[in-house]
């Protein structure tokens, strides 16, 4: 490619123009790199195929290495109920519905069928991570378990790419090929095992000793691409190869200071694997099929949702469930390997490969507006499913007076509530989550499951003879909405709210003088400094 560094300056500053516009309208800039990739390749006929890509794939690797590091093998056995168990039931389930669907309406074969149903059930890694990672979601319970059924789906690649070779060849021995994977397997985890357990620590020992941070990221990134270089050298991917490296640096002291130093290689990378994947959209083929491609995309991401909120309802909170159908209801980066390796083995048509990568890279884009207001989604889909315009468990007969009502049960709302009990002030609690609420029953507490943007909730709380109202809820679109119901209320509410962080201007745009704010900063250095004077004081006396 004699014109490599016009294409790459053009392409980045196409990137970098898209995603300040998008910034703005706060799209993701992950459809910036993608749209970035599509202007491209239009411009300069390219297919996203070449040396860039291999490259790109190593945006990848460093995200699979960066998630070892946060798990080592006694952190994934602890997670094994979210591993084994919910990502298997995702990838069976998926996969067998996803070939019908394949033969079915693409009149693929069978073989063909069940590898491009499986990859259909595969989710993107490197979008669900990034984002997870971005807004912090990655340590709540949606996010525990939406890793967990990835990390499966990372593992369930290396049986996808075997049953290519194997459906692909007709005159090789199965047992033989089976056996093989066995045997490397097994060479490829003990070799990364002795490096990880007997060299890793020594030879960061050694580097340390040098003062020089320029070594020291050099040397982990021959670490991470030795590795993945191991396991593409024994028949697997190189995301694996980082994957188990990461997980055995994760149990030396080193972890938080590798993981520092390497995101901004890892973030640069995975803009760059998603400028490739916008360059494989070819658009004449999109114009031909969109019908098509618009239904596969809302069919595929629609029964993903419905299968994964089906199995993990019978034994997760429904609210946990929801969040992690829709974190996973997208189609992965991997499926894209799949389909063009599956063209390439002449079991798929350019025609049918094409459609299941726009409808694989649709759904990546859809992904971030879903997982950036997972939050309000969610609320509207409780709200519906759980019908929760009224309220429950409030006698209308029994009129509470001089009182106060507590919007909220979460963690801020249950200390509000002891705080409230001591005093011996009657109170009433408003919350929509219903496991909130049945924790505070069984408490003995005075909360009530309700939906508290309704006028007629506040009604029957009797919210216009209560002393003051409290809002505890973090949220900040029902935060929103309850400020605007207190504040259009034909009668005036004294309210006060709890706020984290810097307020938006918009956010409480419906404000008036009944209403107070309390800033978590401003209490917390409040008693910080009460804290500090009291030990001045004690030590002085």
């Amino acid at each position: 490619m004699d014109n490599f560094l016009e294409i790459f300056l053009i392409t980045v500053a196409i990137a970098i123009v898209l995603n300040v516009i998008f910034k703005k309208f706060e799209i993701p800039t992950i459809i910036g790199y993608i749209a970035a990739g599509e202007i491209i390749s239009e411009i300069y006929h390219l297919s996203g195929k070449g040396e860039i890509t291999h490259i790109a794939e190593f945006g990848i690797v460093f995200l699979m290495f960066t998630i070892g590091l946060e798990f080592s093998f006694k952190h994934l056995m602890a997670m094994k109920q979210e591993v084994f168990l919910n990502g298997s039931l995702q990838m069976l389930t998926c996969g067998f519905v996803f070939m019908l669907l394949a033969i079915g309406i693409l009149g693929l074969g069978d073989k063909s069928a069940t590898i491009a149903g499986f990859a259909l059930a595969l989710s993107s890694t490197a979008v669900v991570l990034k984002i997870l990672n971005d807004n912090g979601d990655i340590n709540e319970q949606y996010g525990r378990k939406a890793l967990g059924i990835l990390l499966f789906q990372d593992i369930a690649v290396i049986p996808l790419l075997l049953l290519v070779d194997i459906f692909s060849s007709n005159n090789q021995n199965i047992e033989k090929l089976l056996f093989t994977t066995l045997i490397s397997a097994l060479i490829l985890i003990t070799l990364l095992f002795f490096i990880g357990k007997y060299l890793v620590d020594r030879i960061f020992r050694l580097i340390i000793h040098t003062s020089s941070q320029e070594i020291f990221i050099s040397t982990v990134l021959f670490m991470v691409i030795g590795a993945s270089f191991l396991a593409n050298y024994f028949g697997f991917s190189y995301s694996l190869g980082a994957f188990i490296a990461g997980a055995l640096i994760a149990e030396t002291k080193y972890k938080h200071k590798i993981e520092a130093d390497l995101i901004p290689f890892r973030d640069l990378l995975l803009g760059l694997f998603f400028i490739t994947v916008g360059m494989q959209i070819q658009l004449d083929v999109v114009a031909q099929n969109w019908f098509l491609i618009i239904v596969l995309t809302l069919l595929v991401m629609a029964l993903k949702f419905g299968i994964v909120f089906g199995f993990l309802f019978l034994y997760t909170k429904k609210r946990v469930a929801l969040k992690t159908a829709f974190a996973i209801a997208q189609i992965g980066e991997f499926a894209l390997a799949i389909f063009s390796l599956l063209q390439a083995k002449n079991m798929l048509d350019i025609k049918t490969s094409q459609i299941l990568i726009v409808v694989s890279i649709l759904t990546m884009i859809i992904t971030p507006f879903i997982l950036n207001n997972i939050r309000k989604i969610t609320n509207v889909v409780e709200d519906i499913a759980l019908n929760t315009n009224a309220v429950q468990n409030i006698d209308s007969n029994i009129k509470l007076k001089n009182h106060l009502v507590v919007f909220g049960y979460g963690r801020l709302g249950q200390e509000v509530v002891q705080k409230i009990k001591n005093t011996g002030v009657p109170y009433l609690v408003l919350e929509s989550d219903l496991n909130l609420v049945e924790l505070g029953v069984s408490r003995g507490e005075n909360v009530v499951f309700a939906n508290a943007a309704q006028e007629e909730t506040l009604k029957i709380a009797n919210i216009e003879e209560c002393a003051v109202t409290i809002i505890t809820v973090t949220n900040e679109a029902k935060l929103e909405i309850l400020c605007q119901v207190l504040a259009n209320y034909p009668k005036p509410i004294d309210t006060i709210i709890h706020v984290n962080g810097t307020l938006k201007k918009m956010l409480f745009s419906s404000i008036d003088e009944h209403i107070r704010i309390i800033r978590s900063e401003k209490v917390i250095a409040r008693n910080l400094v009460q804290e500090a004077l009291e030990c001045r004081i004690h030590k002085n006396t």
